[in-house]
């Protein structure tokens, strides 16, 4: 089992995740790997003092910060486990959260991708499993609209849906998950030469279906997730923002690659 870690800028998430892994009934039999994704500022004298002289994890260092799949695919070239969880500093799985996830997997080779269900620190849910989008539901969520086709809004994001035990979604985050390292592989990992940030893990769960393996979202298990995101804000911060034109990059890139063709999940079945 082997545990990704990407940290960019975070390293006292970085810290409370690695010390939250180690105290996993899984801790055992995983490897822990943080990938410092060029961070240029003290994370790395932070994250080998408090943690390195403690734990036997391995730390990978980018030359240059590569983006979110990019730095995610340099740490599974160094993962040596059957299983690769990938793991942002955010996220907090419970102590069992590992175990119980990799029993689920052992026990179906059909699921491709299986993700937690995950709570924000006041007890709301991260709307983290949704369905595949057109162009105007990202709008919709985003400006006034939602208030005009909350349906089509709820459709999205699986509002009516996620307190279902499993099931089989399009897509989930890509903050955390569990794969098979082999499968990842073969996947050829995060497309990251499209995608720099944001929309990678959505493509990743299209070549998911599209291998006839399903992507799985499970309540039986639950972490925990900040509630402040970087994909926040609404319509206009996408133009103001370095991080906001990030995300219409990649939005226009995945859908002109995904273009014409039509839901994997559903045209498979």
């Amino acid at each position: 089992m082997s545990v990704l870690v990407l940290n960019y800028r975070s390293p006292r998430d970085t810290v409370r995740s690695v010390c939250a892994l180690y105290e996993q009934t899984y801790a055992e039999q995983s490897e822990v790997i943080v990938i410092d994704n060029h961070s240029e500022d003290d994370s790395i004298g932070i994250i080998r003092h408090q943690l390195q002289k403690v734990f036997p994890l391995r730390i990978v260092e980018t030359h240059r910060n590569c983006g979110f799949g990019a730095g995610y695919n340099v740490g599974a070239r160094f993962a040596r486990g059957k299983y690769l969880l990938i793991n942002n500093p955010a996220k907090i799985l419970p102590r069992d959260g590992i175990e119980r996830l990799v029993e689920h997997m052992e026990a179906d080779s059909s699921i491709g991708i299986l993700a937690p269900k995950l709570l924000h620190p006041d007890g709301t849910q991260r709307q983290s499993a949704r369905t595949f989008p057109h162009p105007f539901d990202l709008v919709i969520k985003r400006t006034w609209l939602r208030y005009v086709f909350p349906c089509r809004v709820d459709r999205y994001v699986l509002a009516q849906k996620h307190g279902e035990n499993v099931q089989d979604v399009d897509w989930v985050v890509g903050g955390c998950f569990l794969i098979r390292r082999s499968f990842f592989e073969e996947l050829g990992g995060f497309d990251a030469e499209r995608f720099f940030l944001f929309f990678e893990d959505m493509d990743l769960c299209r070549r998911c279906w599209l291998q006839e393996k399903r992507v799985v979202y499970t309540c039986k298990v639950i972490g925990s997730d900040r509630k402040r995101r970087l994909s926040d804000g609404g319509i206009f911060s996408l133009f103001t923002t370095r991080v906001g034109r990030a995300h219409i990059h990649s939005a226009l890139r995945y859908f002109w690659k995904w273009r014409n063709l039509p839901n994997p999940r559903t045209s498979s079945t």
